[in-house]
Order: C-alpha cells, then structure tokens, then sequence
C-alpha cells in the first residue's frame, strides 16, 4: 500500500516546482544515508539516517545541522534539490569507504578542495582549546576557508585586536573559557570590545574552569568531572583524581591528548560548547 497523506496536491500546477498544466512525477529515489532531504508538508530538511522498520511500516530517520531528528514514513512527499522523489529503502551494499557525516555532524563535502582563507578568524585560548576544535570542527571549517588561531590567553585581546584591525569583511569570533558574570575574564573582553567598531567581534564563552571539561565525563568513565580544592592547580588536580601522572608540564600534555581521544565526534562534547561554537562559524561566514 502506499501512504497517500501528503494527496494529490503535492504535485498539482499549483504546488511550488509544478510547470502549469503538467504534473512532475515523483522519481524513485533510495534513501541512502547522508541524502540531504526536505519534507514538504513539514518543510523539515535533513540528512537520512537510517531506514527502519516501526508499526508495520518502513521510516526514514532524518537529522538536521544541529543534531536534531524527526521520523516520516518512507514513500512520496520528499524533495531531493527542488525536485519531487519518492524514497525507497536504500539497496544493501558494503559501508561506504569514506564518512557521510564529519565529525561536527555536518554533511561530508567528499572532493572538494580547501577554500582560500577568509579574512576573518576564529580565536581561541590556547593549544587545547584550538585542537578540540580541529577534531570536530576542523573539516567543516577547511570547506569555509575560516581559519583558527591561538590568542594565549584573554589578556592579550584588546592589544591583538588593536593589531588586527576588525572591520565588516575581517570579523573576528573568540571563544574565551570561563566567561561568566564578574569574572576577570568578563572584564577583560568588556574592555576590549569598547575600542573596536561594532558588530565585527564576537565574544562568546563558556562556563568550564578549562575546555577540558567541554568533553562529557562519561568518556572518561566519570559520572562528573572532580572538585578540585583551591590553591591546587586545576589541570593537576584532575590528572590527580584520575590517577594519573601530573608532576611535570609533558604529564599535563599526555594527559590532555588522553582526554582527546576520547572524543569521537560532537556528541562526546557538552552542548554549551557546540552551541558556542556553532554560532562563531556563523557569525565571521556571515556575508
């Protein structure tokens, strides 16, 4: 049986797409993973997922750019590049070689070279900060010519951006740990945001003493990443709770690309982070 609710009307001359007198005819087309899709009665559009069984009827699973999914019966009412396509079950065949989906959760671009770098940038903290957003983010950003620098630290922005220049076409998003009412941090990106023109910088940061605590405890088989007392130093002290060696700087370094692979993609990483993230890509991309 075929599911009949999107009726007639999806392909009617007066449906958006139609040639006046003339119904175009909804193509077969198997719902592969990584298929980017709208639904035309929702105008939800997303990747497919999967293709599973449930209530006796075959769904297609569909995410869109932040995470999020929907289910809809597999068959007509799908738009695949502005043309009407009815979805069928994807024909079984090995994994693909290469990943559909980047680390970020993004539609792989597969062949596509790295664009010529913009002339605004993406600031972050430090070594860290900047290689937690190279595995997740980093193929995203490659397609979007938008390039990541290390600022050393908050204190050091109101001279970097007295040497960078921030205008309409050269933005500039940073990322700052820490950044919560009243604190040093606070001050510090207040200060600098008075003296460069506005609308061409975009400060957003997070709550975590160290982006370190951006990836979820569980990977690390903690429920929540440990208190650590005043007056020890924070890094140690994790590194000391998980029973690790934390005497020297090069303990401190093992430990932190220990944390790292943990991370597999955007789901091992605490939503304040993604979010932050996210809409700095936005905002130095925006034309």
């Amino acid at each position: 049986m075929r599911d009949e609710r999107y009726g007639p009307d999806v392909l009617s001359p007066a449906f958006p797409g139609a040639q006046r007198g003339r119904r175009p005819t909804s193509q077969p087309t198997p719902a592969e993973s990584g298929l980017v899709v709208e639904e035309v009665e929702t105008g939800w559009v997303g990747a497919v997922v999967r293709v599973e069984k449930s209530g006796g009827m075959h769904v297609v699973v569909l995410e869109d750019r932040r995470g999020r999914t929907r289910t809809f019966p597999l068959g007509p009412g799908f738009w695949v590049e502005g043309k009407p396509v009815e979805l069928t079950a994807p024909v079984l065949t090995r994994a693909p070689a290469r990943p559909t989906r980047t680390a970020s959760g993004s539609v792989a671009v597969h062949g596509r070279r790295a664009r010529v770098a913009r002339g605004s940038r993406i600031w972050v903290e430090g070594k860290h900060d900047a290689e937690l957003v190279e595995k997740v983010w980093g193929d995203d950003l490659r397609v979007e010519g938008v390039v990541v620098e290390m600022l050393d630290g908050v204190d050091h922005l109101a001279e970097r951006l007295a040497e960078f220049g921030p205008d309409a076409e050269h933005r500039v998003g940073v990322l700052v740990d820490h950044l919560v009412p009243g604190s040093k941090e606070q001050r510090l990106t207040d200060d600098a945001l008075r003296h460069v023109p506005q609308g061409t910088v975009l400060v957003l940061g997070h709550p975590y003493v160290d982006v370190w605590q951006a990836v979820r405890a569980e990977r690390l088989g903690l429920d929540r990443w440990p208190a650590i007392d005043r007056g020890t130093e924070w890094k140690v002290g994790i590194l000391r709770s998980l029973g690790w060696p934390a005497e020297t700087q090069a303990d401190v370094a093992r430990g932190w690309q220990r944390i790292l692979g943990t991370v597999r993609d955007f789901r091992d990483l605490d939503p304040a982070l993604l979010g932050r993230v996210e809409e700095l890509i936005d905002f130095v991309t925006a034309s």
